[in-house]
């Protein structure tokens, strides 16, 4: 998972590095600091849309060369690439309601302890983070003693054997901010960068700890990643749902090429499903020497890898922010409403990817 074959100056002369500089956000030169700083424009005419590919093919029959219908009784137009055996593209997959729930869901549930998440080494498990941040409090590491805050905290996580970090209202913490170390939840909010259900990963170790306490996946998302991953699967076969990964995109976030590698049997599909702002997705092949195909992702979008095309390397170099190219109308509209007014400011500028995967 997130394996390199190469590292250092070889891996920025390959072919996929080249190609994720090619699509990554970079800004124009400004002489004011004023201006709000531009995006450089960047030739999109080579990644594949496979929204198009399915509208021109529910029309008219017509493919682009390479590309591949499936036909597998599937409820929904299924794609594949001739040279990339192993790998569906399935647009438009889940309904608008799907992603609404699963956007909720990774925000406000899937990095509640006992699942990991990228905060954890640094400040332990942390609870209600998204109230914390939709409710303006911050975060305050103070000295374990017998002289507290005057205010009972919202939340609280332990951190080692000498400090605690609690959740405070603002006005408190501002109080303690010359003695004591603060952050606010908003931006450990936009700095939650994965979280993990069902089996945990163990990043420095690169191995499934199987030990480690952890909360099932929810059985909705079983269901939802079951009927997804049919396509791919032996048949014969059902999909078995042991571990996730979310990963979270903000403005000028990336996932360079890598290979998902740690699971035992590579025929079963990793279910890869998107949300929120649209992405360029990078797919190689089994080095970082072959040139890869960038395609659009799109909120709602499944990509589904088994077989060969778990042997290839992919990444996401691109997420687009901008109202012209997010294309998230359908989600704003949804979340207009005041209850959900958190959820439309953090999908606004965000991506949320779960990837499902059987591990044993």
């Amino acid at each position: 998972m997130y394996g390199s074959d190469r590292a250092g100056d070889d891996a920025e002369r390959t072919a996929f590095r080249k190609t994720e500089k090619k699509y990554k956000l970079y800004y124009e030169n400004s002489k004011s600091t004023k201006k709000k700083k531009q995006p450089k424009q960047v030739d999109l005419s080579e990644v594949l849309d496979f929204k198009s590919i399915s509208e021109s093919f529910n029309q008219n029959g017509e493919l682009p060369p390479g590309v591949v219908h499936v036909n597998c009784g599937f409820d929904r137009p299924i794609f594949g690439l001739e040279n990339r055996p192993g790998f569906y593209f399935i647009p438009g997959a889940l309904t608008l309601d799907e992603q609404c729930t699963w956007i909720r869901e990774s925000l406000t549930n899937f990095p509640q302890p006992p699942n990991r998440t990228n905060h954890n080494i640094i400040y332990g498990p942390i609870s209600n983070l998204f109230v914390a941040a939709k409710e303006g409090k911050v975060f305050v590491e103070e000295e374990r003693s017998d002289n507290g805050l005057d205010s009972e905290p919202s939340a609280s996580v332990s951190n080692g054997d000498s400090n605690r970090w609690k959740f405070y209202e603002e006005d408190i913490a501002r109080s303690r901010g010359k003695t004591c170390k603060t952050v606010p939840a908003s931006v450990l909010l936009r700095k939650l960068r994965w979280s993990t259900l069902g089996l945990q990963f163990d990043w420095s170790n690169r191995n499934y700890a199987v030990s480690l306490r952890h909360n099932k996946i929810p059985n909705a998302l079983c269901q939802l990643a079951k009927r997804m991953a049919e396509p791919a699967m032996p048949i014969g076969e059902e999909f078995r749902p042991e571990a996730a990964i979310v990963n979270y995109f903000g403005p000028g976030d990336t996932l360079g090429g890598h290979l998902d590698d740690m699971e035992a049997d590579w025929s079963k599909p990793i279910v890869s499903m998107s949300f929120g702002c649209k992405a360029i997705f990078l797919l190689g092949g089994k080095s970082r020497q072959d040139e890869p195909l960038a395609m659009f992702l799109r909120s709602g979008d499944v990509v589904l890898m088994a077989g060969e095309a778990r042997e290839c390397f992919h990444g996401v170099p691109r997420i687009f922010t901008d109202e012209e190219n997010a294309e998230i109308t359908p989600l704003e509209l949804r979340f207009s409403d005041k209850d959900d007014r958190c959820f439309l400011d953090y999908i606004r500028t965000s991506r949320i990817n779960i990837n499902i995967r059987q591990v044993f």
